[in-house]
């Protein structure tokens, strides 16, 4: 890697990409490219076959706490700043127009996901947003170095063929879960990881990560791994490494090796939970990696308890761990991306573990300091629904939509307060129908709301429309819909994939 800016090189990079950052709501020191639709892409690819260099480009949205995470920990880091300069940056938000129809050419759904590419257009790697931060800056410098296609890499080690160690590596920190089919399809995932951890040549580190994340994606236990994961927890070097494998799927590891309760699961349980203590007592993590590892050991402590269960019988030492660390979290952040990534998750760490007036209290008290509190205010929502207080869940979940902003969000949270209308006021015709009309008035004022994450939030409100419609004598309702949204179609060119996806919209599968 070169050396880090000097104070003055990284001034006069700080300002050169001032412009873009008010834009994009990113932190200032790295030169985004803003992109919106193909022209830009092409664009972005041309500049990076003229410098000679990769492109990385970012998916987002403004309001995504894993998102935030990344702004707080990885994009003002001062090597990744550097870094980014031998690429040429791309970031796609969600809700810039036209932005979903590219999230449906590179195959991104799920915010964040970063993607490395040759400028030609091959993808080398997909970047693990959940990983540690400097892990993350070395995985993108091995994946321009490495140079090959991630589709040749795999299957390269499918064939038996040998790899180099850092193409090990970068499979097995490949960014599975925002893979969205481009290498494997999510149901196949956990076979193909356990493969991969079996073949020849593997090094140890790699095989060890492959086979937590093949257990973690639902393949059978595999001979000896019930001894590896032993043997990682006793590693507090191990556990550091693959934290973000635990953390994230501490009850899924639970499950996979041990179905039902029985001593040797107990045993486990414990072992997982000590080592999550150790490092959410570890001032040197992340906070938000703090808090996953928390919200964890409450899960671990929940395995046994329907997931419904909104009264749970915690032990009082973890219970005060809860408040304590959430308290603490509230203290310490003075970043607003870190609070947005952090915040959030301490309110839903404080509701899992059956402490609502508690979490409704933290939600409230961070609104005013939140850049999107639109987020919070649909964790309240929920937080009523679960707790019975219809009404409220209501207000919440429409104040929620009435604040929230850019396009595709708009949809999202939209059929996120109906959802909750048609199951909570089902009796309510006139509130869904004038909310319907609403989601597809906005529809009609975005050009790309029949793609990616638009399309299935228009699909999700389609479905339980004509599910509530049945249910409640709905048709006249729906009737008035469907003309409205058949106007909407009938502007869409018929050459446009979205004209197909919009005359889908309100009617029953056959």
């Amino acid at each position: 890697m070169r050396p880090v800016l000097s104070a003055l090189t990284l001034s006069l990079f700080l300002a050169l990409g001032s412009s873009a950052h008010a834009s994009l709501d990113m932190p200032p020191g790295i030169a985004w490219r803003a992109a919106a639709q193909d022209s830009d892409v092409e664009a972005a690819f041309a500049a990076a076959k003229d410098a000679k260099k990769p492109v990385l480009l970012y998916w987002g949205a403004k309001w995504c706490p894993p998102c935030n995470q990344l702004k707080a920990t990885l994009f003002n880091r001062a090597d990744f700043i550097e870094q980014s300069q031998a690429v040429v940056p791309v970031m796609i938000d969600g809700d810039l127009p036209g932005a979903q129809k590219l999230g449906a050419r590179f195959k991104v759904r799920g915010y964040p996901t970063m993607i490395l590419f040759s400028a030609d257009g091959q993808e080398l790697t997909r970047l693990p947003g959940e990983a540690d931060a400097a892990r993350v800056v070395k995985l993108l410098q091995m994946g321009m170095a490495g140079g090959r296609a991630i589709k040749t890499v795999l299957a390269d080690a499918q064939a038996g063929k040998a790899l180099k160690p850092s193409e090990w590596q970068l499979l097995s920190y490949y960014s599975w879960d925002t893979d969205e089919a481009m290498l494997v399809e999510a149901k196949q995932r956990g076979a193909l990881l356990q493969r991969l951890a079996s073949a020849k040549g593997v090094p140890a580190d790699a095989r060890t990560r492959l086979s937590l994340k093949a257990l973690a994606a639902g393949a059978a236990p595999a001979k000896g791994d019930a001894a590896l994961l032993a043997q990682v927890l006793k590693d507090p070097k191990q556990v550091r490494q693959h934290l973000d494998v635990l953390s994230n799927n501490a009850d899924d590891l639970v499950r996979a090796l041990h179905a039902k309760p029985s001593a040797e699961r107990t045993a486990l349980v414990q072992q997982l939970d000590a080592a999550l203590s150790r490092s959410q007592a570890d001032s040197q993590l992340a906070r938000a990696d703090r808090i996953n590892c928390l919200i964890a050991r409450v899960s671990l402590a929940r395995i046994d308890l329907p997931a419904t269960e909104t009264a749970p019988k915690l032990d009082a030492a973890l219970l005060n761990e809860v408040r304590g660390l959430a308290n603490l979290m509230d203290r310490e952040i003075k970043d607003g991306y870190e609070r947005q990534a952090v915040m959030t998750s301490v309110g839903h760490v404080l509701g899992l573990s059956g402490l609502w007036a508690e979490s409704d209290a933290m939600l409230k008290a961070n609104l005013a300091k939140s850049h999107s509190p639109y987020y919070l205010m649909n964790q309240l929502g929920a937080n009523a629904r679960k707790t019975g207080r219809k009404e409220e869940a209501l207000s919440w979940f429409e104040q929620a939509f009435n604040k929230s902003e850019g396009p595709a969000t708009r949809l999202q949270w939209g059929s996120t307060y109906f959802e909750n209308l048609v199951k909570l006021a089902p009796q309510d015709s006139a509130r869904i129908e004038k909310l319907a009309a609403q989601l597809i008035a906005e529809a009609e004022k975005d050009k790309g709301a029949f793609y990616e994450r638009s399309a299935r939030s228009l699909q999700k409100v389609s479905e339980q429309l004509l599910a509530w419609s049945k249910a409640s004598n709905g048709a006249a309702v729906v009737g008035r819909l469907q003309g409205q949204l058949g106007a909407v179609c009938g502007k869409l060119d018929r050459a446009d994939a979205q004209r197909g996806t919009c005359e889908a919209l309100l009617k029953p599968k056959a």
